[in-house]
């Protein structure tokens, strides 16, 4: 999959030739936090620089808004402690809308959305549906995330849960045998593990999940103050329009091989337009 530098992308053609009008918010910058390393959603190249397809599309949607974005690193522990503390205006990293999330942070639109999925050792006979089955297994999990949440609040009662600050953290014990199995967001799996092959080393264990909505969610969307509802707003607009214009579908198509968007609903954009 593709990675391009953090370069502002060209607007692309929009509806009717012309900006769709969004609330103006006081501000001519927006600083938003991201947890590092996301891949390929955020990635850090040889030069220190960050690259990817969050880093892209916010990029995009501030080119949209008229305004200058920049990135501050925060470990996902700390994510929204850093934004309620002003360490940054809003959070731009892949964080699922969760009731949990909603009384603490205003969100946007969602602009994606993707399954979580349950990896094991190809050689390994786990069936997932049968929790009898899965007692005293060892499982890894990023700490905090919606699937440390499902995880523990399915099958804390069976499996033996350990918590990671990193996804690459889980990857890494899943790969030295220290797991075995793992609760991963698909995109990552994908990226991270060797999975969707006949002759892969790893496989998905059972269907891939979604639900309950309790706790993955609506999707992915851009985290805010709950007081800076005109910010919200404004980048409303601009995911409207980029899903609007194909700019979303072409950006998604050049790290992805699968499709994770959430289109906004006529009635979501229709202030906007």
């Amino acid at each position: 999959m593709k990675q391009r530098p953090i370069t502002l992308l060209l607007t692309g053609a929009l509806l009717g030739g012309a900006l769709v009008s969004a609330p103006v918010s006081a501000q001519d910058s927006v600083r938003f936090g991201i947890d590092v390393p996301y891949e390929p959603f955020v990635v850090r190249d040889a030069d220190g620089e960050l690259s990817g397809f969050e880093i892209d599309l916010g990029n995009e949607l501030c080119d949209r808004a008229g305004l200058e974005c920049s990135w501050v690193e925060q470990g996902w522990d700390g994510i929204i402690p850093g934004l309620l503390a002003r360490k940054y205006d809003a959070i731009l990293s892949s964080m699922a809308i969760t009731p949990e999330r909603e009384r603490q942070a205003l969100f946007s639109l969602p602009y994606y959305n993707t399954p979580s999925v349950w990896i094991a050792a190809a050689d390994r006979d786990i069936d997932i549906t049968d929790r009898d089955s899965l007692e005293g297994l060892t499982v890894g999990v990023q700490r905090g995330t919606i699937r440390d949440v499902y995880v523990t609040e399915t099958y804390g009662d069976v499996l033996d849960i350990q918590r990671y600050g990193s996804s690459q953290d889980v990857i890494n014990d899943l790969e030295a045998g220290r797991l075995d199995l793992t609760f991963e967001d698909f995109p990552l799996a994908v990226e991270g593990i060797d999975f969707r092959g006949d002759d892969s080393p790893y496989k998905q264990l059972g269907d891939s999940i979604k639900t309950p909505t309790s706790i993955f969610g609506e999707g992915a969307a851009i985290a805010f103050r709950k007081r800076d509802e005109a910010l919200a707003e404004t980048f409303n607009a601009a995911i409207c329009e980029v899903y609007a214009d194909g700019t979303f579908d072409a950006l998604m198509n050049e790290y992805f091989d699968y499709d994770l968007s959430t289109r906004p609903s006529d009635a979501d954009c229709a202030d906007y337009q």
